[in-house]
């Protein structure tokens, strides 16, 4: 992986409006690749194991329910924030995807759906 591009997709995303945190994280193990943001308001480590949770979970029900296709992404909404994930569809990058965290007061969310998007786009791993 080359963690020149890892870190710039990252800081790029900490340019997105309301922008707490993100992290390139690996579904397999739970483990961030890379971090930028976070806090003792959110712990960036903790944040991607409980979200490869959620990601692995959403895989299991797709593949019972034998729907086809991939998840371009996950939101989940909370009453001051909005988590993205965003898994990757590179060759790549597969088995990765990407969390970011924002301030529900200050993100513009479709505008943040659609720069995650971008970042992933560009990601080279």
């Amino acid at each position: 992986m080359d963690m020149a591009h890892t870190d710039i997709a990252l800081k790029e995303a900490m340019t997105i409006e309301g922008a707490l945190g993100v992290a390139l994280v690996d579904i397999a193990s739970g483990m961030a690749l890379g971090m930028l943001g976070g806090g003792k308001e959110l712990d960036l480590a903790l944040a991607a194991a409980g979200n490869t949770d959620l990601v692995r979970a959403k895989l299991r029900a797709m593949e019972m329910l034998g729907l086809g296709g991939s998840i371009e992404d996950i939101l989940v909404t909370l009453t001051g924030q909005y988590h993205l994930i965003r898994p990757l569809t590179s060759r790549t990058g597969a088995g990765l995807f990407l969390y970011l965290a924002l301030d529900r007061n200050r993100a513009n969310l479709a505008m943040a759906r659609r720069r995650l998007q971008v970042v992933e786009s560009e990601l080279e791993l």
